[in-house]
This record gives C-alpha cells, structure tokens and sequence, in this order.
C-alpha cells in the first residue's frame, strides 16, 4: 500500500471506529456521577491508555472539574495517598486486562471508593467487573496494518472522554468567563477573556 493511501486509511478506519461508538444510558450516568462528585476526580491508565488519561485529566481540570491522573504503577510505591474515598476514579483499558490498572482499581476499593467508571473495549475485559458503569467503546478494529499497534482505540478511547468532558462542563454550567479564569496565559485565555467582554 502506497504512503498516502495508507494514511487515508488510517484516517477513514479511525473515523469510522469513532461513529460507530454507541451513546447509551450508561455515558448520561457516567456525567451525573462526575458532576456529584465531593472529592477530586482521578484518572487512571497505563501504556498509551494512559496518555489519554492524562489528557482527560487536563481537559476536566480546564473545564472547572478538579482532577488529578493517578499512575497505576506509582501507586503501589505511595500514590495511593491521593485517593479518598468521596473521589471518582474513571479508568482507561481498552483490554480491561492490565494487571497494574485492575490493582488499582481493587485498591481503591479498599481505600473507600464506591464510583469508578471504565472505558474499556474486550467484551470478556475484567475491568467491566470492577467498575459501576462501563463505558462501552465497542469492538474496534484497529488501523495497525499489524493489527497491533493501538490506533483506532485509542481515537475512540479520546473521542469518548472529549464527549464527557464536553458533557459534564455543560451540565454544570461553565461559562466562557470560567473557563477564561482557569486558562490565564495563552490564545484562548486572551481569547475566552476578550470575547466575553461587555461591548
């Protein structure tokens, strides 16, 4: 397959897993649980699942939700200080067999929390068990000509957490002038201040 043809593929086998995600009670459940939450919101995930879940901290933080990406891996060696038990906990596996991400999830448990929300693809995924609702990305093919690398999950895995994240800032309310309070440096801190200025 040529160079051009093969991003086209990419692109079209990413955009295709990412319309064929399935909005369903469960994501509506996910964002009231989110907005209840008394304590932090904590990420979590390991690999490139983790990145997302790092960059769905950072969008939830930018959007006036207060949360914090939690290493599996550091928690076993003391992270799990952060953890509360009024805290929300949303995991990232699109296997939902990560040894290190189902530790955490059980620790957390014994920690005191009773919301986790998963994201996660297998059907026979263990993370399903451990979590009170699941977010189902749906059995993805990915756009891997290896079939290996994690391409298409991941867009889906991202598209999903923009969704809630997008969700949940409007349910609560978050005004461009709020949003502009918590993005002081920058294009779009000038640009939330100044475009909501009055005239």
């Amino acid at each position: 397959m040529e160079i051009q043809e093969r991003m086209r593929a990419v692109l079209a086998a990413e955009a295709k897993a990412i319309q064929s995600i399935k909005i369903d009670d469960s994501f509506e459940q996910a964002v009231h649980i989110l907005e209840a939450c008394s304590g932090k919101v904590l990420t979590t995930g390991i690999g490139k699942a983790g990145h997302i879940a790092r960059k769905f901290a950072a969008t939830l933080c930018s959007t006036a939700t207060p949360t914090d990406f939690i290493h599996p891996a550091e928690a076993a060696h003391g992270d799990l200080g952060l953890v509360d038990q009024n805290d929300v906990l949303v995991a990232f596996s699109t296997s939902g067999k990560s040894i290190e991400v189902l530790e955490i999830l059980e620790l957390s448990r014994h920690l005191g929390v009773t919301h986790i929300i998963g994201v996660t693809s297998h059907p026979d995924s263990e993370l399903r068990q451990h979590c009170e609702v699941v977010l189902d990305m749906g059995e993805i093919e990915e756009a891997c000509p290896l079939g290996l690398t994690p391409t298409s999950s991941l867009a889906v895995m991202l598209a999903i957490s923009d969704a809630i994240a997008m969700a949940l800032m409007e349910v609560k309310g978050i005004t461009a002038e709020e949003w502009g309070k918590r993005h002081h440096g920058g294009y779009l801190g000038r640009r939330a201040r100044t475009d909501n200025m009055p005239h």
